[in-house]
């Protein structure tokens, strides 16, 4: 078991999925707009950046696992040209944010949404030819079947794309993130979403999610071939990339 699966957003009872979905809940109507400001929009960046990793693929069925309000979602529909991405989530809260987004851009015959449960996916074997996540994996209550899950439905050559937040290992970033991830990130958050755990939660996870090297390995053991990972931002963010 990895640390941050045993790490629940509240002091209280029941399984973490269950708390996890409260908590996304509870926080979907202020989660864009923290996302951004917190990261001073560079979200965005690291988003694009990711996408980018998947152009030459030409993924014409992609699969959006915790895809929350679907920000990663519209974006490689706007930049991949897919046929379709089905994003899915455990929170209807999160979800309803993001339908309304992709009406908005005019992408409901490309983009989709349907709440299920990573860890044990509805879709049939070999289904999609991308699956992606964006900062939702460190959610995930076992990871290991979360993550060959992910690849079970992946097409055969298919890339799975993963980004999400660590913490920098050299100086001065290290020092630096630590200090603004345990008190301007939580405080902020609280006023902002009025859930006082939700950000203490995301930094306890930052901090004790599998990065790196370590990361690598246990996309290996999940099934997936030339794994390799690039730290963005100082580290803030991390990459991964892998083949199944």
């Amino acid at each position: 078991m990895y640390r941050q699966e045993t790490i629940k957003p509240y002091e209280k009872g029941g399984e973490k999925s269950v708390q996890v979905e409260e908590m996304f809940n509870n926080i979907a109507s202020s989660y864009d707009t923290l996302n951004h400001r917190l990261s001073l929009d560079i979200d965005k960046y690291w988003r694009k950046k990711a996408i980018k990793s998947l152009i030459q693929d030409s993924p014409k069925l992609i699969l959006d696992i915790a895809t929350g309000t679907g920000d990663f979602a519209i974006q490689s529909a706007k930049m991949l040209n897919p046929d379709k991405i089905i994003g899915i989530d455990i929170s209807e809260g999160m979800m309803g944010i993001g339908k309304r987004k992709v009406k908005e851009e005019s992408l409901e015959n490309i983009i989709s949404f349907q709440r299920e449960d990573c860890l044990q996916l509805s879709f049939e074997d070999n289904s999609f030819d991308a699956v992606t996540a964006a900062f939702g994996i460190r959610n995930f209550s076992e990871l290991d079947k979360g993550l060959s899950e992910m690849c079970r439905v992946l097409k055969k050559g298919g890339k799975l794309c993963i980004i999400e937040l660590t913490t920098p290992i050299s100086f001065p970033m290290k020092q630096l993130f630590k200090i603004y991830s345990h008190t301007v990130l939580p405080l902020y958050g609280r006023l902002i979403s009025k859930d006082q755990s939700a950000y203490r939660y995301l930094t306890a996870t930052i901090e004790a999610f599998p990065q790196g090297e370590k990361m690598v390995s246990i996309l290996s053991k999940a099934g997936f071939s030339d794994a390799f990972f690039k730290r963005l931002t100082f580290g803030i963010c991390t990459m991964y990339i892998a083949t199944k």
